[in-house]
């Protein structure tokens, strides 16, 4: 569907006529996490505003570097907004809009889906053979041993990453990486965190005992379920914030009252985007 079209087959293999009589049953929107959650909707539209500073509904690669405090390397992040990971649907020339910002945070929060082995592979395959080879893993790898370096004191070496990689994925060919040898070893989260997030990859090696319990707690959420939780509490913690610095008189800076202020239409105009 990377067309932004439904066809009848592609209607009748999904879940969606399901989780529509499922809604109809449940009282709580958000229970259903499939397509309605409005809970998905306000992290989403939350996390584009936040790199959206002139709100003007496009981000640019300066504004998206800045995605997760920088946690993603700026060769990775200029192949996305050249629209390798998925051509962008914004009409305007290296700028990303709601809507391409949609499909980019899902597939790079949650690893494991189809479209998103899809979006990353086709940012790390620099030559679209198909293979994501030693060179190309070299190339986005350099970056990301440079900052490892920096936070450890210690060097990186490529040589030992891909010794990994290949313990890891099993590919049938050494050191050439393929969509179905990926997809096979379930790995793809680490596999791709490795080359271009740096605090994912770091807190995967730290063996985070909170994100192991999360995920052994909830075995029926994918993770952009479990992220999508813990965001919105975190962003009602924080407007619950703001509202008793309102009942108090604290004064506000100007981008949280912006925040709050925004007309109901530009909530419109974003919700159209999901």
């Amino acid at each position: 569907m990377a067309n932004e079209q439904l066809t009848l087959r592609e209607l009748k293999r999904s879940n969606f006529c399901e989780v529509l009589s499922m809604l109809d049953e449940e009282e709580d929107i958000n229970k259903i996490h499939d397509y309605f959650s409005y809970e998905h909707f306000y992290v989403i539209y939350c996390k584009f505003w936040e790199l959206d500073d002139d709100h003007d509904f496009e981000i640019d690669a300066k504004d998206l570097l800045r995605y997760d405090d920088y946690a993603l390397t700026t060769k990775i992040i200029h192949r996305v907004m050249e629209g390798y990971g998925r051509p962008f649907i914004s009409p305007m020339k290296g700028k990303m809009g709601y809507e391409d910002f949609v499909v980019f945070l899902m597939s790079e929060v949650d690893k494991t889906s189809d479209i998103s082995v899809e979006y990353w592979f086709r940012c790390l395959d620099l030559d679209g053979d198909g293979v994501i080879a030693a060179y190309e893993l070299e190339y986005f790898f350099s970056e990301q041993a440079a900052r490892l370096q920096q936070l450890s004191q210690e060097e990186v070496l490529f040589t030992d990453v891909l010794c990994q990689l290949n313990d890891m994925i099993k590919p049938k060919v050494e050191s050439h990486f393929t969509k179905k040898d990926i997809r096979a070893t379930k790995m793809s989260t680490p596999f791709f965190n490795i080359i271009f997030n740096l605090s994912k990859h770091v807190l995967a090696e730290q063996r985070d005992p909170i994100l192991i319990h999360q995920v052994h707690s909830t075995p029926e959420l994918c993770d952009w379920d479990r992220y999508a939780i813990n965001e919105y509490i975190k962003l009602a913690e924080s407007e619950n914030n703001v509202n008793d610095a309102f009942d108090g008189g604290e004064e506000l800076d100007w981008d949280t009252k912006e925040m709050i202020d925004m007309p109901e239409e530009d909530m419109d105009m974003m919700d159209e985007g999901i």
